[in-house]
């Protein structure tokens, strides 16, 4: 067993035995997260869920000895000075358990799960009430640690599903995850937006990045000036893809300017054709208010989180 496949057997037993035990943590966004735990006097894990969901450090009490050394030898703890920190994180959505990095998510290659993740999860399963064609070929763009795909492979178990991201990381944890949740129908693989899948798909869905990251972490930055540019590129390339009567399920955030919604203009003309059926709607007026303060941000009057969906129509 190579060391990759020793991280990943170990995460996924990881999770298993977190689901028999009852584990359940709801992720809530990175500033309310930090004002939690900087109401702790000694900000020390107890549980399980300090450990996997509040990402808390731990002492060598927490975890028996051998639980402790299995979990280290495949590096999802790791020592700080005397006490130790979880390299991953647990999150809940409804009965599915999804590994994802831990906080704070400042790696390069973090594998981010938040307050959009359910929203987006959210929209899916709205639009899969509603969907009563079947969904034969499906396939989640950027799927981070896979809600996307698991979301609709879980509604929909004769789809066969594919996730993509251009994350290493992410297409290991969506793996690690599908296997949790014993969905055999999703797969993931290694793709630029669709440059490396063939073929049309009933249902694209993409949770795309959409901030300007100064980082540029793959996660957070949308690229452009204002973070839309990654969201307008689904758009023009998924809309080729669908087969008669599939959509694009869109769910990304938007940095508007002077009232006016900069990424509605730069994808209509994309979709304002008589071969193509789309509603567009707000879903949160305001999100993320702490990223006005920064840099490049002066002339954004909120940050909205949005649904598109396209359909084909002939």
């Amino acid at each position: 067993m190579s060391a990759q496949q020793l991280v990943d057997r170990t995460l996924l037993n990881l999770g298993r035995g977190l689901k028999e035990n009852g584990y359940r943590f709801i992720t809530p966004t990175p500033l309310t997260h930090e004002r939690v735990c900087q109401r702790l006097a000694t900000p020390l894990a107890m549980t399980m869920r300090d450990v996997f969901g509040w990402s808390l450090p731990f002492d060598n009490a927490l975890l028996p000895e051998a639980f402790r050394e299995e979990l280290q030898q495949a590096q999802v703890i790791e020592k700080h000075d005397a006490l130790w920190r979880s390299t991953v994180r647990w999150s809940s959505l409804d009965e599915l358990l999804f590994a994802h990095s831990p906080y704070p998510t400042t790696q390069a290659d973090a594998v981010f799960f938040g307050p959009d993740s359910y929203r987006f999860a959210h929209v899916i399963q709205a639009y899969l009430q509603q969907r009563f064609d079947p969904v034969r070929r499906a396939v989640d763009i950027g799927c981070g640690a896979g809600v996307g795909a698991l979301v609709i492979a879980r509604a929909r178990p004769d789809a066969d599903v594919l996730a993509l991201d251009i994350n290493p990381r992410a297409l290991r944890m969506t793996a690690v995850n599908a296997e949790l949740a014993g969905l055999a129908n999703v797969s993931a693989y290694h793709s630029d937006i669709l440059a490396s899948v063939d073929g049309e798909f009933d249902l694209i869905v993409a949770n795309p990045p959409y901030m300007n990251d100064p980082h540029q972490r793959a996660y957070r930055h949308g690229g452009g000036a204002l973070g839309a540019q990654l969201s307008v590129r689904i758009v023009s390339e998924s809309r080729e893809r669908l087969a008669l009567g599939g959509s694009l399920v869109l769910y990304t955030g938007v940095a508007m300017v002077a009232g006016a919604d900069p990424f509605l203009e730069a994808i209509k003309p994309l979709v304002a054709s008589a071969d193509y059926g789309w509603t567009y709607r707000e879903i949160d007026p305001d999100v993320f208010g702490e990223e006005l303060e920064k840099p490049g941000y002066e002339g954004v009057e909120r940050i909205a989180v949005v649904a598109l969906t396209v359909t084909r129509l002939r």
